[in-house]
């Protein structure tokens, strides 16, 4: 099948064809880490993690992904002087904490992360090169400061569909030097307030980069003149994205062939934000909540949709997480699951994933498969929980929300295998003996069974085919937390939510 995706230049769905057949390149905008990651923040990266491993296992691309660090700009130096902390120290801490929260969500490391305080030679090349093609010029004031002239490009505002005539002013710096107030700035020249350590010299003089020349050159440092999808949050289309692009060109660059953009996650129908005073910081989210649990809850809508969070969003994605968790768990007693080949996930599954990425669809196909292998296990058909076993676990590899990935604590060692065998053996020998009782009328027996398993976490569920086991959620995360006692992720509350999607 195709993959079709809403190229946001276009405003329409189009066929995904690649540049050079097999390959991907990919370019996200990444975080200024001027403060810690909240969800708001992340989403960006699971969605387009989501695109990835799609690209990569449906489709069989080999994928080169960037996504940069914006380490320099008026954010990063204001907080850093507010907290009086070397700008370097600030940025590289928030950085590590950004990092910390990607790998705890199970987003896959992009294949080059550049910061953008490396790559000032290739942003100064950029700058002297549109200077060169009459694209930009140095303010006459002797600032330093040098500006995109943005009525020298006349498809400036194409990829957000605007006339410049009705376009905001840009705020970026002093309008005095500009010939238009809507020219950006390329170059930011040095200030007398600002630390000597942030600022770079240039033809132009001392200074540092402005915002928008960093993406342009580092995309093209690592993935060339020309690739294939450029992504980020729908509030950098403009003026970010647009001026990347308008300077890019104009420099006589390809740049992107396809834009993404994902929405936001929205607090009381406003955006989330510091300023709001609104943020969730994920480090702090993932002291209540399992790390699974809220990859689930970024993962389940779509990436163009908003997602509005309120107090019991991550109780809905804990319900549906244990769905899954539940169904794997009972399945796995009754023999191996090996995930099916990519040419076999569901044709649902593909069809949903292929149009934009659906992943509501995804998901349905998911639990649809869950619920008719619960009733194959129930029914003591076990060729065909399994088989069910392995689509859910395919699939939910592919979202990046698989139960038994290695990544979340659940993966099946030698030692795993022998104590989960272990384990059925004592649990399946109480229920042996729970159901002679009951079927001698000795119910007071039967219940003292009943409750002595539930007192160690082991919930019991009867079906026409006999008594199913399964660990209880808080029993599991308990587990998790003993194989590492200095790991406080894996914890989450006891209080459970329906099914969203499910109803």
């Amino acid at each position: 099948m195709t993959l079709r995706l809403f190229d946001t230049a276009t405003r329409e769905l189009r066929d995904f064809t690649p540049r050079e057949a097999g390959k991907v390149g990919m370019y996200i905008c990444g975080l200024t880490t001027q403060g810690a990651p909240h969800i708001g923040h992340i989403r960006f990266a699971v969605a387009f993690d989501v695109l990835r491993r799609w690209l990569e296992t449906g489709h069989g691309y080999d994928v080169t992904l960037v996504r940069n660090v914006t380490d320099i700009d008026d954010k990063v130096l204001r907080k850093a002087a507010e907290a009086g902390e070397p700008w370097f120290a600030l940025t590289y801490r928030n950085e590590r904490l950004t990092s910390q929260a990607l790998d705890a969500l199970g987003v896959v490391p992009a294949t080059y992360e550049p910061r953008a305080t490396g790559h000032v030679p290739d942003m100064v090349t950029l700058m002297e090169t549109l200077v060169e093609k009459g694209h930009a010029y140095a303010a006459p004031d002797g600032s330093g400061d040098v500006y995109f002239d943005v009525r020298s490009w006349p498809d400036y505002g194409s990829l957000t569909g605007q006339s410049l005539d009705d376009m905001a002013n840009a705020d970026d710096a002093d309008p005095r030097g500009k010939r238009d107030p809507r020219d950006f700035a390329l170059w930011k020249g040095r200030k007398a307030d600002e630390p000597e350590s942030a600022s770079w010299p240039t033809p132009f003089g001392p200074g540092r980069p402005g915002w928008h020349l960093e993406c342009s050159a580092m995309a093209r440092r690592w993935l060339g003149d020309e690739f294939d999808i450029h992504g980020g949050g729908i509030d950098l289309r403009f003026p970010h994205h647009e001026n990347e692009q308008a300077q890019s060109r104009a420099a006589g660059l390809g740049f992107a062939r396809y834009w993404l953009h994902n929405a936001w996650v929205t607090v009381k129908g406003q955006k989330m934000g510091k300023s709001l005073g609104n943020a969730l910081e994920v480090r702090h989210l993932l002291e209540e909540t399992r790390p699974l649990v809220l990859r689930y809850y970024l993962t389940a809508a779509h990436y163009r949709s908003m997602i509005e969070y309120h107090a019991g969003s991550l109780d809905e994605a804990a319900g549906a997480v244990e769905r899954i968790e539940g169904f794997l768990e009972r399945a796995s007693r009754r023999g191996a699951i090996e995930p099916v080949a990519a040419a076999d996930l569901p044709a649902a599954f593909v069809a949903s994933m292929d149009d934009d990425l659906g992943v509501s669809g995804a998901l349905a196909v998911v639990h649809d498969t869950v619920r008719a292998g619960n009733s194959a296990l129930d029914e003591d058909d076990d060729e065909a929980a399994l088989s069910a076993a392995a689509a859910v676990v395919a699939m939910t590899e592919v979202l990046g929300v698989n139960p038994l990935a290695a990544h979340w604590g659940s993966g099946s060692s030698r030692e795993d295998a022998a104590a989960e065998l272990a384990l059925e053996a004592l649990v399946r020998a109480q229920l042996d003996a729970r159901q002679v009782a009951r079927q001698e009328r000795d119910f007071e027996r039967a219940d003292e069974i009943r409750d002595t398993l539930t007192a160690v976490g082991i919930e019991i569920t009867d079906t026409p085919s006999g008594a199913q086991w399964s660990l209880a959620r808080q029993a599991r995360s308990d587990a998790d937390q003993a194989a590492d006692p200095t790991d406080t992720t894996h914890t989450t509350s006891a209080a459970r939510g329906a099914e969203k999607a499910q109803g």
